[in-house]
């Protein structure tokens, strides 16, 4: 099967101005689309033909796991923000104030975790063996190639924020935090208990 670019869930200008058009115009449109494509090239012809995103990032190494890591981690980060303000709520709720005691806490746990990971990666909030944690990846790491469940993640490679920040990478997690976090696709994925999963 062929691996899609999955669209959006919003609007190219729905972030702004905490994330511009432009910046969704390339980093959705240039590069989530360059893993994509490569990513086929990759597997066309061969036994992943037939397997998903999920599948593949799981077994492959290399430049196959990197384009396939990098197609999944670009959709989770897609649904993990939203233009509409949210709030934890049910389960996760409890969750939260179980393990970090405040969602405050939570969002600073979150923020030291992405503005100090060393270059390129993603920070996550997972759930491993029951309990929140938050944790990074670098480059094109993914936490589903472990035994955690992850509920959202921040990506922290430049192009996430060079054309609106430039450099400030603190800035555009501040931005994030504060406005853009989809704390209904965090309560979903809790909820559930297992890995969202790239659509075919």
């Amino acid at each position: 099967m062929t691996i899609s670019l999955i669209p959006l869930p919003y609007a190219q200008d729905a972030l702004e101005p905490h994330i511009s058009a432009k910046t969704l115009e390339i980093h959705h449109g240039a590069h989530h689309k360059t893993y994509v494509d490569k990513l086929n090239a990759a597997i066309a012809g061969t036994p992943n033909a037939d397997k998903s995103v999920d599948e593949i990032t799981k077994s492959a190494s290399g430049p196959l796991f990197n384009n396939a890591a990098q197609t999944w981690n670009h959709g989770f980060y897609w649904h993990s923000m939203s233009p509409t303000k949210t709030a934890p709520s049910g389960a996760l709720a409890a969750a939260i104030e179980k393990d970090f005691g405040s969602l405050d806490a939570l969002l600073e746990a979150l923020s030291n975790e992405a503005v100090n990971h060393f270059a390129s990666g993603w920070a996550w909030l997972v759930v491993d063996g029951g309990t929140l944690k938050v944790i990074s990846t670098h480059d094109a790491g993914c936490p589903i190639t472990t035994d955690v469940n992850p509920l959202l993640t921040i990506d922290v490679w430049e192009h996430a924020y060079y054309i609106d920040q430039m450099n400030k990478r603190p800035a555009y997690v501040k931005a994030v935090l504060e406005n853009l976090i989809n704390w209904d696709f965090a309560g979903e994925n809790f909820d559930r208990g297992t890995a969202w999963t790239y659509p075919a």
